[in-house]
C-alpha cells in the first residue's frame, strides 16, 4: 500500500510544488503525494522552469488550500517553510509531522538569472532531502 504524503508551505507556489513533483518523479510507486498552502497564490513560473530543467513537469499543478486536506489521513505531513510550520503545528490525521526548512526562492532579489538560480538551488536542496526520505522509508 502506498504511503500518503502532504507537503505544506505558505503559498503552495514553489517549494511544496517542487517537493510534490520530485517525490512523484522519484517514488510514485511507493507514495501518493499532494501539496497545499496556508494561503495559496498560484504556481510560480520559476518553480516550473527549475523542475523542467531536470525533466519534471509540474506545469499542470494547481495551488491548493491546506483546508482541502484537513480530513484526509496522511502518513507524513511535511512542512517546507517555517511560516507553514507555525501555522499548522498539529495535523489531525497525520501519522508523522516533519519539518524541512527551505528559503523561499521567490524572495530572491537580483537579475532574472540570479532569481532563477535561487529556484534551482532550492530544488536541489529539496531533492537531497527527498532522496534521503525515500531511502529511509
Amino acid at each position: 500500500m502506498k504511503r500518503r504524503v502532504l507537503f505544506l508551505c505558505t503559498g503552495n507556489s514553489a517549494r511544496s510544488q517542487m517537493a510534490e513533483g520530485l517525490l512523484r518523479h522519484l517514488a510514485s510507486d511507493r507514495f501518493e503525494v499532494d501539496s497545499a498552502g496556508t494561503h495559496p497564490v498560484g504556481l510560480n513560473p520559476g518553480a516550473i522552469e527549475a523542475m523542467h530543467d531536470i525533466g519534471v513537469d509540474i506545469s499542470q499543478h494547481r495551488s491548493k488550500r491546506m483546508s482541502e486536506f484537513l480530513n484526509d489521513p496522511f502518513d507524513y505531513v511535511i512542512t517546507v517553510c517555517d511560516r507553514a510550520k507555525d501555522s499548522c503545528p498539529l495535523w489531525p490525521h497525520a501519522a508523522e509531522l516533519i519539518h524541512w526548512s527551505f528559503e523561499d526562492p521567490a524572495e530572491t532579489k537580483g537579475s532574472p538569472e540570479e532569481r532563477q538560480e535561487a529556484f534551482r538551488q532550492v530544488r536541489e536542496e529539496i531533492r537531497a532531502r527527498i532522496e534521503e526520505f525515500v531511502k529511509d522509508d
